[in-house]
């Protein structure tokens, strides 16, 4: 997990002083070595946090090829690297990783690489032969990318306050704040600075000041699988079987196992040495402990127990604020960042989760209300879902309202959200299960993935997420609802009769109920933290801009044991809060 940040225009090399100091206010991304470089011809300075993974003996980077001049700063891994460079003809020295495969590979065929690596990646290349500067970004955006356009030049960087202290950028809600806690598309809280979609290619013409942003990869478009269930089975084991243990570290790693379906096949198929699960006392029905100790022992790894409390909670939010940079809608946020902190403390340097599976395997409980119906799901034994699937008492409702109101988490007054969702369910050529993933992609996806990077990187951790694996994703997305889910309780069929085939306990194939890592704050909030919520918010809202009291307004009411919308302006006082004293420092 590295950091990347530059600048480029047509007087860059005046600004290295800038781009260092927007290096080192992210040197927690990359504790083996700060670094920047200036292009030969001055006009763009690239910077580089490093945490070495492939290689500890590696150099740090920035990379420069000497022969075409490109400077290349980089952030993820590439998987496939080696297969790669044999296949391109690109020779690898010892020593040398990824990156320095990239980097040729850049000079050699430009941004038509991108399609041959496989792995998550966010980088910037400038090509001083054609005086542009490139950013990408991995097919589903695990790694983070912001940038902003500011008097002729282009800056960018891994993290967004790297950015806010390069320029001003004032605050802004946007819409998406209030209905989903979390801007979408490109759109960040702070004016002018904007996220670099994933899939995403950026030119900048340094000589012109203009630039050109394309999407170099994406599933609208992608044929239906036509095999029947017996030959999906056969190739999904397969491709899981192949692709997973590439994503393992040659060293010691650990694995975040909530003793759900997802983490448990990716324990069985790494042999992770440490797994770590979170449980909270007096919270049953968030507990998987259990059934993470029985994979555990199967596989021979230590289990890490973490079990943070309500006091954890309020003395880490500023932490785990400040690491998000803003508001980001994701109910595990603080397990996750408990875990993590476990992780780094016994001087880990990987870890892996398990996202994926649940966005195109039908893995929601939200999917099987939209896709079966709200009688059938509290039918199939899920009656712990009834407040979600009251949403659509009034029905029977279009798939996109009904979308809509599951997701919804407060009020979305211009349609915005509505038009998000109808979009994706119009790129998906009539199959609703592939609706499903696109509306997930392009709402809840971004909090999930840059929550994993953004607390991970917090303590120099790096995150990795196997089930993204190309071949993986594309295969899922092709497959036919009803390889997906056939039981409105059971999501994920075909990756259930997977784990079966391979050997993993009837405690993880039969589990009917998804917990994942969720936690009990929302119910901690109205409970013993609510004195000390109320105050917080209250404090933020005396000072907060006219958009956001709304929103903070909002967590002052009662809410019951799920409602997150004490939450979400809890977060959001925190994040105004941290703003305020950035700004004062």
């Amino acid at each position: 997990m590295c950091g990347i940040a530059g600048l480029a225009g047509a007087d860059a090399v005046r600004h290295q002083a800038t781009v260092a100091a927007m290096g080192l206010a992210q040197h927690h991304r990359g504790p083996d070595g700060t670094r920047h470089l200036i292009s030969a011809d001055g006009r763009a300075v690239l910077s580089m946090n490093t945490l070495l993974i492939v290689d500890t003996a590696a150099a740090p980077g920035p990379y420069l090829d000497p022969a075409s001049g490109i400077v290349l700063t980089f952030n993820g891994e590439i998987y496939n690297y080696r297969q790669v460079a044999a296949v391109w003809g690109i020779p690898l020295e010892p020593g040398e990783t990824d990156a320095h495969l990239v980097l040729r590979a850049w000079a050699k065929l430009g941004p038509g690489c991108l399609a041959g690596l496989d792995g998550m990646f966010a980088l910037a290349a400038y090509d001083p032969r054609e005086g542009r500067l490139f950013l990408a970004r991995d097919r589903l955006g695990e790694k983070p990318l912001y940038w902003r356009l500011d008097g002729g030049r282009l800056a960018f960087a891994s993290e967004v306050t790297t950015l806010t202290g390069y320029g001003t950028a004032p605050l802004v809600v946007r819409p998406e704040m209030l209905s989903i806690e979390t801007p979408t598309g490109a759109d960040t809280p702070f004016q002018g600075i904007q996220l670099l979609p994933p899939a995403g290619l950026l030119a900048f013409d340094v000589g012109t000041g203009s630039l050109v942003q394309q999407i170099w990869w994406q599933l609208e478009g992608l044929e239906p699988w036509q095999g029947d269930y017996k030959t999906a089975l056969a190739r999904l084991s397969t491709l899981l079987a192949d692709r997973i243990p590439l994503r393992a570290p040659g060293s010691d790693f650990a694995l975040l196992l909530s003793g759900g379906l997802d983490s448990s096949v990716l324990a069985y198929l790494m042999r992770p040495q440490v797994c770590v699960t979170v449980r909270y006392p007096g919270q049953d029905r968030l507990d998987e402990s259990a059934t993470a100790a029985v994979v555990a022992r199967d596989i021979g790894a230590e289990l890490v127990i973490i079990e943070p409390t309500a006091a954890d909670f309020a003395r880490t939010l500023p932490e785990i604020m400040h690491a998000l940079d803003y508001p980001m809608g994701n109910a595990s946020t603080f397990s996750e960042h408990m875990a993590y902190r476990a992780i780094a403390e016994r001087g880990i340097r990987v870890v892996v989760g398990g996202l994926g599976p649940d966005e195109f395997l039908m893995g929601y409980v939200r999917h099987a209300l939209v896709l079966f119906g709200p009688e059938a799901v509290l039918g199939a034994g899920l009656d712990a879902y009834r407040p979600l699937a009251s949403k659509l008492s009034d029905g029977p409702l279009e798939p996109a309202e009904a979308i809509v109101r599951l997701i919804l988490r407060g009020q979305d007054p211009d349609g915005r959200l509505r038009e998000v969702v109808a979009d994706a369910l119009a790129r998906a050529d009539g199959d609703l299960a592939r609706g499903l993933t696109l509306a997930d992609l392009t709402t809840a996806w971004r909090p999930l993935v840059m929550t994993s990077d953004k607390l991970a990187s917090a303590f120099a951790l790096e995150r990795r997420s196997p089930f993204l694996a190309r071949d993986l994703v594309e295969f899922c997305y092709r497959l036919p609802a009803e390889h997906k889910i056939a039981d409105p309780a059971a999501g994920k069929r075909i990756l259930r009769d997977a784990a079966k085939a391979l050997g993993l306990p009837p405690e993880v194939w039969g589990s009917r109920d998804k917990l994942g890592f969720a936690s009990p704050v929302p119910s901690w909030l109205s409970g013993p933290l609510e004195p000390w919520a109320t105050a917080q918010i209250s404090s933020a809202l005396d000072q907060a801009p006219v958009s956001l009291r709304p929103l903070l307004a909002g967590g002052l009411k009662p809410g019951g044991r799920f409602d997150r919308t004490r939450m979400q302006a809890l977060m959001a006082a925190a994040w105004f809060s941290d703003h305020m004293l950035a700004a004062a420092a």
